[in-house]
């Protein structure tokens, strides 16, 4: 038995960390790293792994929306969150991404492995303070997120441009015309009753579309 696991982390010294923390399993293979929301999907799709561990907070695509996406074309793919937010909004959020397993970083080194091993098995796993939050998920359901105004590729414009890419640049990684994208960024710029980038920005990290390091 061997439980393929993808790890995906912006930061290289916690992918680091969890790859020897995962492979010191005898039963568990990293058989993938990625360093954001977009390589994570691509590697889902190249190497089919039966598990991905996924940081909330990536640039280019957050964990959120690769979660989304890899929930929606595999969904047989084993998705634990991993994150130093634990608030109602984040959990909600990630529960209706699809989420499997929800683990905070600060005890992720004690509760990895067990999350690991309780998603592979069909369960699902959530840090304790997680867990208080899991059980308002009638709170959850009633939420009205202004995020949910948008679609799925305004969500990804909306990161991209919070992030301070270009038009040019955020239609090269989209592989979409400079023109497609700045309808896309006028829209959700509507949708959202935004009038400035300043503005946007703003809105992004309120919601937790980019974090501050």
């Amino acid at each position: 038995m061997t439980i393929r696991v993808l790890l995906a982390d912006d930061h290289a010294i916690v992918r680091d960390g969890l790859r020897v923390l995962l492979e010191s399993q005898a039963e568990m293979r990293v058989v993938g790293l990625a360093a954001n929301g977009r390589q994570a999907v691509r590697l889902v799709r190249e190497l089919r792994p039966e598990v991905v561990v996924m940081d909330l907070a990536m640039p280019g695509l957050n964990g959120l929306e690769a979660t989304g996406q890899i929930k929606r074309d595999w969904p047989a793919v084993q998705v634990i969150m991993l994150s130093m937010h634990a608030g109602l909004d984040q959990v909600c959020r990630a529960l209706v991404a699809g989420v499997n397993g929800y683990v905070l970083k600060e005890t992720a080194g004690l509760e990895v492995v067990a999350a690991v091993r309780a998603v592979w098995a069909g369960q699902s796993y959530f840090s304790q303070d997680v867990a208080d939050r899991v059980r308002q998920w009638d709170d959850c359901q009633a939420m009205e997120h202004p995020l949910n105004r948008l679609n799925g590729r305004e969500r990804e414009i909306l990161q991209l441009v919070a992030e301070g890419q270009s038009n040019a640049r955020i239609a090269a990684t989209l592989h979409l015309s400079c023109r497609t994208v700045e309808t896309y960024r006028r829209r959700l710029m509507g949708k959202l009753a935004l009038k400035t980038v300043p503005e946007l920005v703003k809105f992004a990290l309120r919601q937790g579309v980019i974090y501050l390091e």
